[in-house]
This record gives structure tokens, sequence and C-alpha cells, in this order.
């Protein structure tokens, strides 16, 4: 059996395989990489669920890789992350900056946003071709984190560029240097905001790091990476996959528009419906253990599948229908458990703000091109759009 999840027809429509694997069994083993590597999968949502919980199931790579020879190049700061911790540090390093997506937070950022959206959408023509990836999905969610961490205008850019370099896929070398460019930015980002403090989310971390032994240098690299790698890369693909939806279903886009409250419940099905988070990050196995009737000995990776998971059957009627009535909540785009999605409370708002405006001020928009001809971005991690022409 070769790799299912490397056939370039998964990038474009990743359900049918997903759906493929699950009926096959919801937790099974599969070849990843080469050299006769392999990996357990899982596929359904129940058992994606419990494996989000399970503690032998750790996120410690630095534990899972000690002594193995590797020809990666992968910067500390990107490798070996809060992502990358298990209890108790993880809990230390998260309680850090939990404060800031707090939903109290993120209400009182709604007014920012909502202005950031209005400005992005004032530059569209207001007819003719626009993609809305460069144009709304990514400045859109880079502009917010980077204010929150005091990254200048000027720098905005190549952490975009680098940011979408850290997950290029069938590139390690590409990957590699970009998490290098990303940690050396953070670094002098952390020394100029020494020289001359502000009221960032960085500075609030320095002042942590500096007054005790609360968080080491590295530390606060780390987390200064993670947040600006993960403070937008899904919530952009999370806003142009939900667009994407919404012009594949006119009929719910319509009820949206003649009924913009509605738009606030809808987020949890837009985000089953199209999950910006196709597999999450890596674990293993720390001993033996059995899930979804399949044993899964010690000492082996083990992939949950968010994507797969959030259109099982077995938990949602007639997953591959977008149905925004449906009670949707508790599905997995933003993982489960203590390593759920920090950022989720401000991901949810930047995606709603900018579909309601775009619903709301574009509502002739439709795909300027065939959907078959749509590029989406080759990683099996997230899943999200290279670009989404439309006319306007």
């Amino acid at each position: 059996m070769t790799d299912p999840l490397k056939d370039p027809r998964f990038f474009a429509d990743p359900y049918p395989t997903y759906a493929k694997l699950r009926d096959a069994a919801p937790v099974q083993k599969v070849p990843t990489g080469s050299g006769g590597r392999h990996s357990y999968l899982v596929t359904g949502y129940a058992e994606a669920r419990e494996a989000f919980t399970d503690p032998r199931l750790s996120k410690d790579t630095a534990r899972f890789f000690a002594g193995q020879p590797s020809r990666r190049d992968l910067h500390p700061a990107v490798s070996r992350n809060m992502l990358s911790t298990d209890p108790p540090g993880h809990a230390r390093l998260r309680a850090l900056v939990t404060k800031a997506f707090t939903t109290g937070a993120v209400a009182r950022m709604r007014p920012y946003i909502a202005r950031l959206v209005g400005e992005l959408l004032d530059a569209w023509p207001e007819h003719g071709p626009v993609d809305l990836v460069a144009s709304l999905a990514v400045p859109l969610p880079v502009t917010v984190v980077c204010e929150m961490l005091g990254v200048p205008e000027s720098d905005r850019p190549l952490v975009r560029t680098w940011s979408g370099e850290l997950f290029s896929a069938g590139d390690p070398g590409r990957t590699d240097a970009a998490s290098h460019a990303l940690a050396g930015f953070l670094t002098d980002l952390v020394a100029a905001a020494r020289r001359s403090p502000g009221e960032s989310l960085l500075d609030d971390l320095i002042a942590v790091r500096d007054a005790g032994d609360g968080l080491t240098e590295d530390e606060l690299v780390s987390l200064g990476v993670l947040l600006l790698v993960a403070g937008h890369e899904t919530t952009t693909h999370f806003i142009g996959n939900a667009a994407l939806a919404l012009l594949q279903h006119p009929g719910s886009a319509k009820r949206l528009r003649e009924e913009p409250e509605l738009l606030g419940r809808s987020l949890d099905e837009l985000l089953r419906f199209d999950s910006p988070v196709g597999i999450a990050t890596f674990r293993h196995s720390t001993e033996a253990l059995t899930l979804g009737g399949t044993e899964i000995p010690a000492g082996v990776p083990v992939l949950i599948a968010p994507g797969a998971a959030n259109r099982d059957p077995a938990r949602f009627a007639a997953p591959d229908h977008l149905d925004l009535d449906r009670d949707a909540t508790g599905h997995l785009a933003f993982g489960h458990g203590i390593h759920r999605c920090v950022g989720a409370p401000l991901a949810r708002a930047e995606g709603e703000l900018a579909l309601r405006g775009v619903l709301s001020r574009f509502p002739e928009a439709r795909l300027a091109l065939p959907e078959a001809e749509l590029e989406w971005r080759h990683t099996r991690l997230t899943r999200g759009l290279v670009s989404l022409p439309l006319l306007v």
C-alpha cells in the first residue's frame, strides 16, 4: 500500500480518501513517507476525540526522536515549541498566553478587527476580479497577530512568506530554512522590544522571562514563533474554505445575508464542513494501547485527522452536506483536550467578521474560474486554498 495521503487528488479533495480509510477502520496502520515507515492514522470521530485526550499519546517530539539521526535542520524554536510538549511543561507555557485569547479579550478586539475588514474590502474593485485569499484571508489574521506581537508593518510580508514556506510539502530544505528565518526574526524582535518596550503580547512574555525563571529565552522565542505562525495560518484557511463553501451553496449564502444574526451560530458548521486542519500535529505512543479496536504498539507515530473525523457519519448525519441548522458543536477543527487551539476565539471572530463583510458588501460575488481549477496547498497538516479568484 502506498501512502494514501500523497496522492495529488488528496489535496484537492481529501474527503473521498478519508471516507475510504475510515470505512476500512477508524484507526489503522498506513505507510507514511519513504523507507518503509508507517504511522497509525485516526479517522473516526469517537476515536479521534479519545486520542486527543489519551496521555499515552505524547506530543514530546524530542523524546520520540532522541538518539535518532536526522537529515532535517528545523530550528528548535519550531521543532520544540508549546505544541510539542506534554504536561506539566505544556500547562506552564499555555498559561502565559491564554489570557490574550479569552472570549473577553477577543470581544475587546472586535472593533479593531471589523475596522480592518472594512479597510481591506474598501480596496476591492466595485466590479472585476479579486483574489479573496490574497486580499482578505491572508492580510486580516496576519495583521491582527502581528499587531498583537508588535511586528513592524514593513516586516509583515516576510512573516507571511516564511510561514507559508514552513508548511510547504515536499521541500524539506525550504521548510527548514523558513524555520531558521522565523526564529532569527523573533530573536531580533525580542531584542528590539527589550531596547524599546511597548505594550504588546511579546512585551508581556519578555517581562515574564526577565522577571525570573518562569520562561527560558529559548521558550520565549519559540512561543513567539508559534503565535506568529499558528496565529494566522489556519485562520487564513478557515476564511478561504468557508467562503468557498458558501459559494458552493448559494442558498446558504443567501440565507446568511437575509439573517446575518445566524452567521455566528453557523461558524461551527463551516469549520466542521471543511476543516482548516486536516491532520493534527505529531503524536507518538509512549506505551502500547488499543484505540478503535486497533492495537497500537509503543513508540510509533499516531496521526489524528480532524478533517476526517468531522465528516464521520457516526457523529454527523449526512456529513458531506453543509447544513447551517446543524448543531456542529463538538467538531474537532480546533482539536480537543489540553492542546485545543488557544486562539480559537480569535479565529472565530476574524472568520465571522470577514465573512459578514463579504456577504453584505459583495452579494453578487462568484468564482472567476471553474471550481476544478482552484489550487490547494500541498500539505497534509492544513487544508487551504492557494487563491480564491472572484468576480464581484
